[in-house]
């Protein structure tokens, strides 16, 4: 099934998918271990600075050889593309999916460059997710700027998107003050539109407030910021008690504790209502 597939009938269903971040081969485990043991369909996300980092090939290969490792149903998505080009090359890899993110740009140039990618990828029938609103990115003002129904209605109307990131709450990054969803206001933007709607930044969010959100409508969750926290804290935490040199002992005790994360997200998403 393809991923837009997935995402419409999970919109019908009041049902929603965790998006998760991998950074190399030892996220990539955690997720897909956690998937795995938990039964659980899972999107594995790179960033633009993750194919930077790792090679746009590699991140492809490796997401694809993990896939069939661990025998995991999961689709593999470009996260925050604001570089065209490189969304357009995501696309030709073989990706399952893409985001165009042009939220920062006035709102006629993010509905001209969203409609572009959407036209590009309409060939390769694949996901295509855009945003609309302010959802603070890392470094940036924690303000809360909410996407309104009206407005997400014209846009996906105008590009012809599968999925959107609406501003309900949610920021990048670990919070500043208690996060607090807009959980009537996900109801609303749901009514009024087709595409399946997208929460970034559930790093921090109480689980309850995750639950609510799904129940009024969000079919996709993204989860970033936990897992290399998690990751990085371990793996500090070893290496100081430890003169042990071979990172093949080492790095497991990291990627079983981002693993044990990924698996009570999914769990929590994965309620029974």
């Amino acid at each position: 099934m393809k991923l837009q597939e997935k995402l419409a009938k999970n919109k019908l269903e009041g049902k929603s998918l965790l998006a998760t971040n991998f950074y190399n081969l030892e996220t990539l485990s955690a997720v897909l271990i956690a998937a795995k043991e938990t039964n659980s369909e899972i999107i594995l996300q790179v960033s633009e600075s993750s194919i930077k980092y790792m090679g746009l090939n590699v991140a492809k290969a490796l997401a694809d050889s993990a896939k069939k490792k661990y025998g995991v149903t999961a689709w593999l998505h470009l996260d925050h593309g604001q570089n065209v080009t490189l969304v357009k090359e995501c696309i030709d890899a073989g990706f399952d999916s893409v985001m165009i993110d042009a939220s920062e740009k006035p709102l006629h140039e993010n509905v001209a460059i969203t409609s572009d990618i959407v036209k590009y990828a309409e060939s390769y029938g694949i996901n295509v997710e855009a945003e609309l609103g302010y959802i603070s990115k890392l470094g940036q003002d924690q303000k809360m700027v909410y996407t309104q129904p009206d407005e997400a209605k014209e846009f996906v109307e105008a590009t012809g998107i599968n999925a959107l990131a609406i501003a309900v709450g949610s920021a990048h990054g670990f919070y500043k003050e208690p996060p607090k969803l807009q959980i009537d206001l996900i109801g609303e933007i749901n009514a009024v539109t087709s595409a399946a709607l997208v929460l970034h930044g559930s790093s921090g969010i109480p689980n309850d407030q995750l639950q609510a959100a799904i129940k009024k409508g969000i079919t996709k969750i993204n989860l970033a910021t936990e897992i290399k926290n998690i990751f990085m804290k371990t793996l500090q935490h070893e290496l100081k008690h430890t003169d042990n040199i071979d990172l093949r002992e080492v790095f497991p005790k990291a990627t079983e504790q981002a693993s044990t994360l990924v698996a009570d997200k999914l769990n929590t998403i994965n309620f029974k209502q």
